[in-house]
């Protein structure tokens, strides 16, 4: 008698101190393909229960969430090493985009007329926004509940049945995340959780079954899953990294923009696509933006207010990054001695080069290049000058000026006088341009990521004398069209 091969496993570990808090199954290619195949009746079932019943759903899920918040949080802590209440935050926030994405699915995606037109005066014209069937979404692992929610709760939300293949090091927030949805939806799988390594979410990316796929990571990896997914034209909104501008003002609030920027270059560690990864300082402000800037980092240490380097792989970019910024730069705060694994103190450089690593490249740790520039037009171009496009801050105490700025980023979001709000605005789209990837999760751009629009067209009654499309169609009929066009559209502007 054989018996069939035991699943192959992988562990996720405390970063801390590398103990194993979870052993996982590795989908391969098979068991990924069965999990696809499982959402395709639940998708049909979760997608006519209709806005009402998902709303409904989606709340109780909601209320699951919030009651058993610091159990996910605990997850949270265990496989990342963040600080809980850093977790709990992260966890909260997702709660607030899954109550707005349930409440708001309706009034974006449903039915709703528009005007057909002179031209279809006989018709009555309407568009909404249909569900794509099984959505794959690919996590990372630096906010493993707020990040993912962002698409796996707008695409449920519009209709759609899930499979979440969370990051490997973050593998049991993922599956608990599928367990307490299950508390609320106990009818059938509409969301499912794959784990394993970068196999799975390959295999999820190449599924033919996969009506689009939500991918955040890097931009080499993004490119790498657009590949998978371009074999069956599968669409893909990728959120990637972030090389993220911080523009301080002349008439700035010089505390609170050092409070803001701190906090956004340090908190998670500095692994945050959206945080701040230079600053550009007007001069008349650069030394005193400095003292602030530095008294309060001085203050701030690694294991207390922020948690490990959670993939211990980034520590060898983290100390190329610093060596060559100190070398060519100045050092304020910190140095190599800075990188103790599994932690990172925090480090501020000044006059840093701009084709230095530590400006062009992706960081991910709690490390800033400041430097000073004669006026924020200069600052700008400086911070427009990247590969990336996610996200930048503005500080000025001019709110038109600020406003301007903030227009003017090439990002997909601008703070003014905070740090990173936007994420904590479910109204408001999140995603990128550039290296930064493109399409949108949150919001209303959010909810429409994850659906079709269906445009539906309907004759009222005939409209004599002007049946344009018919073979009975008279010359005289397609003059007066064309005399009706003349008057209407022929008269230039002055």
């Amino acid at each position: 008698m054989t018996t069939a091969a035991e699943p192959r496993t992988f562990d996720s570990l405390d970063p801390v101190t590398g103990a194993v808090v979870g052993s996982h199954v590795i989908h391969d290619e098979d068991a990924v393909s069965a999990a696809v195949a499982a959402a395709g009746e639940p998708a049909r079932w979760w997608a006519e229960l209709g806005f009402a019943g998902r709303r409904r759903r989606l709340l109780d899920y909601k209320a699951v969430l919030t009651r058993n918040l610091r159990e996910v949080a605990e997850e949270i802590r265990r496989e990342t090493g963040k600080p809980l209440d850093d977790a709990l935050l992260e966890t909260v926030l997702a709660i607030v985009h899954l109550d707005w994405a349930a409440k708001h699915a309706r009034s974006v995606l449903g039915p709703r007329r528009v005007s057909p037109g002179l031209l279809g005066l006989n018709m009555a014209a309407t568009v909404e926004y249909l569900p794509l069937g099984v959505v794959g979404v690919i996590g990372p692992w630096n906010y493993p509940v707020f990040t993912p929610m962002g698409s796996i709760a707008y695409a449920l939300a519009a209709g759609n049945a899930v499979v979440f293949k969370p990051s490997e090091l973050t593998p049991g927030v993922g599956v608990l995340l599928a367990e307490l949805f299950a508390e609320s939806v106990p009818e059938h799988p509409v969301f499912q959780v794959v784990t394993g390594l970068g196999e799975t979410g390959a295999a999820l990316a190449a599924h033919p079954g996969v009506g689009k796929i939500a991918f955040t990571g890097s931009t080499a990896t993004a490119k790498r899953v657009m590949a998978a997914c371009a074999k069956n034209l599968t669409p893909i909104v990728a959120e990637c990294g972030g090389k993220d501008a911080f523009i301080v003002d002349r008439d700035a609030d010089l505390a609170a923009a050092a409070d803001a920027a701190l906090w956004g270059a340090c908190a998670n560690a500095g692994q945050t696509c959206a945080g701040v990864e230079r600053i550009y300082v007007v001069d008349e402000v650069y030394d005193a933006f400095l003292r602030e800037l530095t008294a309060r980092a001085e203050r701030i240490r690694a294991g207390e207010h922020y948690g490990p380097i959670t993939m211990p792989a980034q520590l060898d970019v983290i100390r190329r990054h610093v060596d060559d910024a100190v070398a060519r730069g100045r050092a304020v705060l910190g140095g190599a001695d800075s990188v103790r694994p599994p932690y990172v103190d925090p480090v501020i450089v000044a006059d840093v080069p701009e084709d230095s690593p530590a400006v062009r490249e992706e960081t991910f740790g709690p490390t800033v290049t400041v430097d000073r520039v004669a006026d924020v037009d200069e600052a700008l171009r400086r911070a427009n000058a990247g590969a990336y496009g996610l996200a930048g801050t503005v500080f000025s105490g001019n709110r038109r000026r600020a406003l301007a700025l903030a227009r003017r980023m090439r990002t997909g979001m601008t703070a003014v006088n905070s740090v990173i709000s936007f994420a904590g605005i479910p109204a408001l789209p999140f995603g990128g341009v550039g290296g930064s990837g493109f399409g949108r999760i949150h919001g209303a751009d959010g909810l429409r990521e994850f659906a079709r629009p269906k445009a539906v067209s309907r004759s009222r009654f005939p409209l004599p004398g002007m049946n344009l499309t018919s073979f009975a169609r008279t010359p005289a009929q397609l003059e007066r069209l064309v005399r009706l066009v003349t008057i209407l559209h022929g008269r230039r502007k002055k």
